[in-house]
């Protein structure tokens, strides 16, 4: 085949150059036919379309077209020309076909259409090959690329958090250790604890949670920073709602406070499944016939709607008075549940909901304090069918007051030192939040299960490839 230029397919698909001499490359999602003319749909994973080819059999040797099965990979040199068919505005007139690769239809996994995602998640080197993960995976590039649009249109620096670190930013204590040590015969100390100063950092690493801490840091110096990577959780919990490996999106902004803060999550939101409906229409109408018809509306009301403000001990009032029976008991000072949550958005108020002023005892070390003693500057962002999707907070800026709080939930100084230090050395009043890439792909797609908006999952007993 002599040497033209790919056409990609989601060009041709749109292309009125009826005539022109065309090359496609991709993988065979069909074939059908009959002893004198064969039709192959095409995708290249450009689109979720295909394209199809025509392929006239007298015109090609047999052992090629026999080649030719669902899931395998293929050239086509042919003309674009208009369809007479429904469901195409054009495809090609094959004039040549190379096969790059064969696809064994005895034991290829998606020779079927209809695999259960249960199905698809146990071969997930395969599945960005069907419809559905080719959808999800273009809007996860799609959302990816507005993050960072959006952050550098408002003037945002990009900063790269550590993976490897020394802290743990939220107190979890469910982190993944990172060490070079012998696992079987480790250095000791005498009283009987592992010597990590023979380890490769000289001290005791983990896995990191959140890129928050080191974004303030550099929030004190550049104004406007985000961060934007991978995080971890070595919890176990099996969930349609958690990974142990997952993005976050963490803004943090110098002299922002809590309605700074509020108005920066909203908007934000906003661009993103704006532009998610602007430039993913496609693969959305796909997703809204097969998974969840509701999506499309579901998206253009949220960017339609101002998000409802109110306080945590509001909500609380409002989920006492609902008379709802809960799974997890609702009192003032309990952390809200997704179920709460939920109720909140889609049963009293039909649209998202900022919640702030939480109690001081469910949230992390770094919140400011509100004058009551009792709670803290936090919000956070609560979608339909997600819950928490944004939690954020204005922080404490005064030395005296962090180190307080820091005493108080047993945190070591010495652990958080650096941290300390910009409280000391030019304070600012500042603020952020953190928004997980993989719930903003949930609620956009539509998908019900975290499993299935990141290209491989990984979770309890789970790290394959």
């Amino acid at each position: 085949m002599e040497h033209i230029r790919r056409n990609k397919i989601a060009d041709l698909l749109k292309s009125k150059n009826f005539g022109s001499e065309v090359l496609v490359k991709g993988w065979v999602r069909s074939k059908r036919g009959n002893k004198n003319i064969n039709f192959i749909a095409l995708n290249d994973g450009s689109a979720i379309h295909t394209i199809q080819v025509v392929a006239e059999v007298a015109n090609f040797p047999e052992e090629v077209l026999k080649l030719v099965t669902t899931g395998s990979c293929i050239a086509v040199k042919g003309t674009l020309v208009e369809s007479m068919g429904q469901g195409q505005s054009v495809e090609i007139q094959a004039g040549h076909i190379e096969v790059f690769g064969t696809a064994d239809p005895e034991t290829y996994p998606l020779q079927k259409k209809g695999h259960s995602l249960e199905f698809l998640r146990e071969i997930a080197h395969l599945r960005p090959r069907t419809n559905t993960f080719g959808a999800v995976l273009r809007i996860r590039h799609a959302m990816a690329f507005a993050i960072h649009k959006y952050f550098n249109d408002q003037g945002f620096y990009y900063i790269h958090a550590p993976i490897i670190t020394g802290s743990d930013a939220e107190g979890a204590g469910a982190m993944f250790r990172v060490t070079t040590l012998d696992d079987k015969n480790p250095p000791v100390l005498p009283d009987g604890h592992v010597d990590y100063s023979q380890d490769f950092f000289g001290k005791e690493t983990k896995l990191t949670v959140s890129g928050q801490l080191e974004a303030e840091l550099g929030a004190m110096a550049l104004g406007l920073v985000y961060t934007f990577g991978p995080t971890f959780r070595a919890e176990n919990s099996n969930t349609p709602r958690h990974l142990a490996e997952f993005w976050m999106i963490e803004p943090e902004m110098a002299f922002y406070d809590i309605h700074d803060d509020m108005d920066l999550a909203e908007d934000f939101l906003k661009y993103l499944i704006r532009y998610a409906l602007e430039n993913c229409h496609d693969d959305l109408e796909f997703l809204d016939k097969m998974y969840d018809n509701e999506l499309i509306a579901r998206l253009n009301e949220v960017v339609a709607d101002k998000f409802v403000r109110l306080t945590y001990t509001e909500a609380v009032e409002i989920l006492i008075a609902s008379g709802q029976s809960w799974e997890f008991p609702v009192d003032w000072g309990t952390d809200l549940q997704a179920e709460h949550e939920r109720y909140i958005v889609e049963k009293h108020f039909g649209k998202p909901v900022i919640l702030t002023g939480y109690p001081k005892d469910i949230k992390a070390f770094y919140m400011k304090m509100n004058e009551d003693g009792k709670t803290v500057r936090a919000m956070d962002v609560l979608f339909p069918k997600i819950g928490e999707i944004i939690g954020g907070s204005q922080r404490e800026e005064n030395l005296d007051a962090l180190l307080k709080r820091i005493h108080e939930m047993n945190i070591p100084e010495k652990d958080v030192w650096w941290y300390l230090d910009t409280r000391k050395f030019g304070t600012a009043p500042h603020a952020g939040f953190g928004l997980g890439f993989e719930r903003l792909i949930l609620f956009v797609t539509g998908m019900s299960n975290i499993r299935d908006v990141i290209p491989f999952p990984r979770t309890p007993k789970n790290a394959e490839f």
